[in-house]
């Protein structure tokens, strides 16, 4: 599964930022102001003009350079040569401190509006009016996880891996439906994207797992309905038709990150992702999404097992972004800034880049926090799934 670097779920990191649309801008009312008004907003644009304009011009130069670097890194890559120091950019990015862009007084704009975020019962609608599919929800918190370990375990994750990693991205309590935003019980709390569950797949995630693995999913459930018999048999044979179903409409567009995104943002998509809820199909989304990045790495050529904080590294910021850090020989981890697996918007957006500004202290800080949220119940309970 690819996703790009500009920050798309590395955000969830700080609980905060980038939501899953954007803002839909509120047209401005024209209204009176005085003249002295208008002189001192003209005379603080001015200023903010031009020192926004010299920041601007040496962020550009910066930006360039990170990218032609990137491109001179990928390129070694694919021939194959080795990765020196300086194929990094090696000093730390311009940020922007000066004054505030001015508010135009003579423009009175509403407070900005944003497109609704879908929630779970938005996924369930649809798939019920696009599928006919209701997810099979489990009877327990703790029998999603012992399914979920299982399938984790099989596959190869390890224990650190599976624990760490979930209590990184459902804050450590998180249960099977949690949703990005929602992780902590706060007043006022908002969806800020459509990422859920474990491993918090987002829709164009539950898209692109089906597109490209969908066919294990069918043989698993497969093998499940084998050892059953009667009302359940049917049952299991009714969810593989519809899991079919979904499977052929994901495949209906090319095999890129772009078109899934946009087969996600549909009716139709909105209702695939729904499949992360069902008990015989989310666990396996859940464990693909991890194994996707560890797969990528192998094939790269790395045989040892990723730590948590490398593989949560992947699967935040994207396989080759991530495999870019982790791959990186220890010596160089604490030179090499983080801006270097970043594009400008999201790293400017994104303060814990900026303050865990080399591949060490941003790999450190993910451990902190995995190691402050897997003292929690909820992730005491995967590690005691993931061990029975």
């Amino acid at each position: 599964m690819r996703s790009g670097i500009s920050c798309r779920r590395f955000c969830f990191f700080i609980a905060a930022a980038l939501t899953f649309s954007a803002a839909m801008p509120a047209l401005a009312q024209t209204v009176p102001a005085s003249a002295a008004a208008v002189a001192e907003y003209e005379q603080k644009l001015a200023i903010y003009n031009r020192e926004f304009g010299r920041f601007d011009a040496q962020a550009l130069a910066y930006w360039t350079s990170i990218t032609e670097k990137r491109r001179t890194r990928n390129a070694k890559r694919r021939a194959k040569e080795q990765i020196f120091l300086e194929d990094y950019v090696l000093t730390q990015p311009p940020l922007y401190s000066g004054p505030p862009k001015p508010i135009d007084p003579s423009q009175a704009t509403p407070p900005s509006t944003r497109r609704p975020i879908p929630v779970v019962a938005d996924f369930l609608r649809h798939a019920q009016e696009q599928f006919d599919f209701v997810p099979q929800r489990p009877v327990s918190e703790i029998l999603y996880k012992r399914t979920y370990a299982r399938i984790a375990a099989a596959a190869g994750l390890t224990k650190d891996q599976v624990v760490r990693i979930y209590s990184f991205e459902s804050g450590g309590n998180g249960r099977y439906d949690v949703q990005a935003g929602l992780e902590y019980d706060r007043p006022n709390a908002r969806a800020i994207s459509t990422a859920l569950g474990y491993n918090q797949l987002l829709n164009t995630n539950s898209v692109e797992v089906l597109a490209e693995q969908g066919d294990d999913f069918v043989k698993a459930l497969q093998k499940t309905a084998a050892s059953m018999t009667g009302q359940e048999h049917q049952r299991m044979e009714g969810k593989i038709a519809i899991l079919r179903r979904m499977i052929a409409f994901t495949r209906t567009v090319p095999d890129q990150w772009s078109e899934h995104e946009k087969l996600a943002q549909t009716p139709k998509g909105l209702g695939v992702h729904s499949v992360t809820l069902d008990i015989d199909i989310g666990p396996h989304a859940q464990t693909q999404k991890l194994m996707t990045s560890v797969e990528f790495a192998r094939m790269k050529g790395v045989k040892r097992v990723l730590s948590a904080a490398e593989l949560e590294m992947m699967n935040l910021t994207g396989d080759g972004t991530g495999f870019d850090m982790v791959t990186m020989p220890d010596e160089m981890r604490d030179k090499v800034p983080t801006s270097n697996f970043f594009q400008r918007g999201g790293y400017e957006r994104n303060p814990v880049a900026i303050r865990n500004n080399t591949v060490r202290a941003l790999l450190a800080a993910t451990d902190v926090k995995m190691d402050n949220e897997s003292k929690l119940q909820g992730a005491r309970d995967m590690a005691e799934a993931y061990g029975q």
